[in-house]
């Protein structure tokens, strides 16, 4: 007995000094640790890294840009079930221990002394945030001793709630989603209070080994994951086992989703994220900012959808260009056809598929991820086969001479059925601005962003060719000329030193057309009226003058070229420029970003446009002659009172309008002639809208490699433009008002549905005189031939007719040389 009482005692003192032994070597440790360790208030602060969101003007997300998905929640915006659900999966004692569970760290250290190796357990919920906020990863006992004493430090100066929230929005769970709200977007394309008990259990299951359980690389190891965690929910009676059930029969999705795009703008979102790099550097991608851009939902996908359809239209006229691929033997099962068709690219909305059966009346196709469909011969009767951009082949008369079982083709889907279909080769650019403002508030710029990333309507200079003629014709009325000016439209040689080559320059249809006033001439888009225009008025002038119109000098040649727009633009400074016209002769400076939210959501940025106001102008000018003085000097006191009392009434002087271009009258005038393009001029086919405030002008190069039509009304202007990236003719028969036009009705017909008719009101300084339509003078009286004509006053005609038709002074020999 007494033997067992000192073995006793003897075990007790071992076990004591043992436990004075660790108590020390735990103080010491700590006391060595401690300096290093960082410090949990630093978490209340802490920046997670957050991807840049870009949306319309009216909330609609364009897209996402940073290499983590986060979507960062606070605890209340968590579904309760979902925090038990990763209590249950991670540390089911989490608001019992006070940050370290030392029985599963008991675990753990056991498992070291029996193997001799560092293991991964006993980890916490609150040992995991210090290891992913502060630690590395790495398996080490040094590691584990820091984040356990870190862990402890944490507890005390972090609530439960406070932890938990920040392990939710840290957690790594696969496919760059990083916290909870990024997961169920990631995974579900849905927010966290949408998700069901089986996502849940998904989602929580995903984090001990997230780039190898997530149901995207492995559905049947997250298939594991979640009956786990659905049987721990079950064991912590977060759910009972009748809804432990149904959850396991919830299939799982295994396929990315992403950020729930709303709206297609993909080029807009681009320019947005190019911005937000000059101005923040790499941290714009982590650091939250949201984008407000100028986009109008609405219009945006008119924009896109006529730019498709306007290059489908313009490729279909030139002729099928055949097949993708011609495969021969059809292959007997549709798995192994499936697999053919992947690596087939789908731009715009196409599908790829397998000309399984030829019969007369149509095809039948197997469609890649729809299964066999059925393409009609009215579909494909366009497919004439394609000899060169002048040319085709003869009409098909079957479906067999277009189509061969084997082919591999490109369907697109045209009221409710499917039809043949093609690539465009061409390219195509619509941009719509708010002339008001400049903001940009659709942009389409190109067939599909995934297929050519260059921006046509910002990046692509071209030559404008006749749209630009508006400018030159604003000049001239600069100068002094009127609407009623004649100008001879005959054939010039020019010998000019800074050409290459002797030049004659002739209309687009070959014809001469004899002495035109300056109105039909512009409507008809007469070119040697232009050019003689241009020499009258001067180049240095024009430039100049073209220049104020947002232009830039250096991209317009010192020649008389410029007359038929041989300088440089793009669909957007085209836009921009017949802004001008549209409000009144403002010059607005296009803009796409509105207003920049920066990580707290405060504001950091917001656009201040300057907003043309002809009217406000006016009420300025008619305030500011009131407001001179007529009588007796008032009191000092009176006016002091005034001073005091009148900032209200003060505010509309302060209102800044932007720069002008032109004057009220001028772009008025311009305006009416740009009417009488639509209305009988080159651009009639405008008229299929059904409204009387459109007016444009459209423009073709030479050779037809570019094609325009720049148009508005008082609420709306907007550019289209076509042709290829390479430059090369677009065929025969080609033109702005046969190939842009078409494209821009597209888009600005659903546009501009149901608004009232927008035009500007006549400015003052304007009066109608009746001119003889033959010399543009005064008409005789009871003359049945006369019109009538606006002209600013001062510049109307004060000789009346002679009666008889004559060549203006200014006007040469149809052979004499300008130089």
């Amino acid at each position: 007995m007494r033997i067992l009482l000192r073995l006793a005692f003897g075990l007790a003192a071992l076990a004591s000094t043992a436990l004075v032994g660790l108590a020390l070597a735990v103080i010491g440790a700590y006391y060595y640790v401690a300096p290093s360790l960082p410090d949990p208030e630093t978490l209340r602060e802490v920046q997670l890294q957050v991807p840049m969101r870009v949306y319309s003007r009216d909330g609609l997300l364009l897209a996402e840009f940073g290499e983590q998905r986060r979507i960062p929640l606070v605890l209340e915006d968590t579904p309760l079930k979902l925090r038990q659900a990763f209590l249950a999966a991670e540390d089911d004692r989490f608001f019992e221990h006070p940050g370290v569970d030392w029985q599963g760290l008991v675990r753990a250290t056991v498992a070291v002394a029996l193997t001799g190796e560092p293991a991964q357990g006993g980890g916490t919920i609150t040992m995991q945030v210090a290891r992913n906020f502060f630690l590395s990863r790495e398996k080490t006992i040094s590691r584990k001793v820091r984040e356990i004493f870190l862990a402890l430090q944490m507890e005390r100066s972090l609530s439960k709630e406070e932890i938990l929230e920040l392990y939710l929005n840290k957690i790594f769970l696969g496919q760059r989603a990083y916290g909870v709200g990024a997961a169920a977007e990631v995974y579900f394309g849905k927010p966290v209070r949408d998700l069901t008990t089986g996502e849940i259990a998904l989602i929580a299951g995903i984090g001990r080994l997230p780039s190898v359980e997530n149901p995207v690389t492995n559905p049947e190891r997250a298939r594991q994951r979640r009956a786990y965690v659905l049987r721990r929910m079950v064991e912590t009676g977060v759910i009972d086992a009748a809804e432990m059930e149904a959850a396991l029969a919830e299939p799982i999705v295994s396929r990315i989703h992403g950020a729930q795009v709303k709206l297609t703008a993909p080029w807009v979102a681009e320019m947005a994220r190019q911005s937000m790099l000059e101005r923040f550097g790499p941290e714009a991608y982590t650091r939250g900012y949201v984008v407000i851009t100028s986009i109008d939902s609405r219009l945006q996908p008119l924009a896109q959808a006529a730019v498709r359809s306007g290059l489908r239209r313009y490729d279909e006229r030139h002729g099928y260009r055949g097949p993708l691929a011609r495969l021969g033997e059809v292959p007997a099962d549709t798995e192994s056809v499936a697999a053919l068709l992947e690596g087939y690219p789908e731009p715009a909305g196409l599908r790829a598929g397998l000309v399984l059966a030829v019969d007369d009346a149509g095809a039948e196709v197997l469609l890649r991820g729809a299964g066999p469909v059925r393409v009609p011969f009215e579909s494909m009767r366009w497919a004439r086969p394609f000899i060169d951009d002048d040319r085709r082949g003869p009409a098909p008369e079957s479906p067999a001479d277009v189509l061969a079982p084997g082919d591999v083709v490109l369907l697109r889907p045209e009221a409710g059925a499917w039809a043949l279909s093609q690539v465009p080769e061409a390219q195509g650019a619509v941009v719509a601005v708010d002339p008001h403002d400049g903001a940009i508030v659709a942009l389409a710029g190109g067939l599909d962003f995934e297929f050519s990333k260059f921006n046509r309507a910002t990046q692509a200079r071209r030559q404008p060719g006749s749209a630009f003629k508006p400018f030159i014709y604003s000049a001239a009325l600069e100068r002094g000329l009127t609407p009623a000016t004649v100008i001879l439209d005959a054939p010039v040689v020019y010998d000019d030193p800074g050409l290459e080559d002797t030049w004659r320059p002739q209309n687009y249809t070959g014809r001469f057309y004899g002495p035109m006033r300056l109105r039909e001439a512009l409507v008809q888009s007469r070119n040697l009226v232009s050019i003689r225009l241009l020499e009258q008025v001067g180049i240095d002038f024009t430039v100049d003058h073209a220049s104020r119109f947002g232009f830039a000098p250096e991209t317009m040649p010192r020649n008389l070229t410029l007359a038929l727009g041989s300088g440089d633009v793009t669909p957007l400074q085209l836009a921009a420029g017949y802004a001008a016209f549209a409000n009144g002769g403002f010059r607005v400076e296009p803009y796409f970003i509105d207003r920049i939210y920066g990580p707290d959501q405060a504001l950091l940025y917001t656009a201040q446009p300057l907003w043309a106001c002809p009217d406000c102008e006016l009420a300025l000018l008619e305030e500011a002659d009131a407001a001179v003085p007529t009588g007796p000097t008032e009191p000092a006191g009176q006016a002091g009172q005034a001073e005091a009392a009148g900032d209200d009434a003060l505010a509309p002087v302060a209102l800044e309008q932007p720069p002008r271009a032109v004057e009220a009258r001028n772009a008025w005038i311009i305006g009416d002639m740009l009417e009488d393009v639509v209305r009988r001029g080159t651009g009639t086919r405008a008229r299929t809208i059904g409204r009387s405030d459109l007016a444009g002008k459209t423009g073709t190069t030479n050779d037809g490699r570019d094609t325009w039509f720049a148009g508005y009304n008082g609420d709306l202007v907007a550019t289209a433009w076509i042709g290829f990236d390479q430059e090369r003719s677009l065929g025969r028969g080609e033109t702005g008002g046969s190939t842009a036009l078409p494209m821009w009705i597209d888009f600005m017909g659903p546009a501009l549905e149901g608004s009232p008719p927008s035009r500007l009101e006549q400015p003052p300084g304007l009066v109608s005189v009746r001119i003889s339509p033959d010399t543009g003078r005064l008409a005789r009286a009871g003359d049945p031939g006369a019109i009538f004509e606006t002209f600013r006053v001062g510049n109307a005609p004060t000789a009346p007719d002679p009666g008889e038709e004559r060549y203006p002074e200014e006007s040469r020999r149809d052979d004499e040389p300008l130089f």
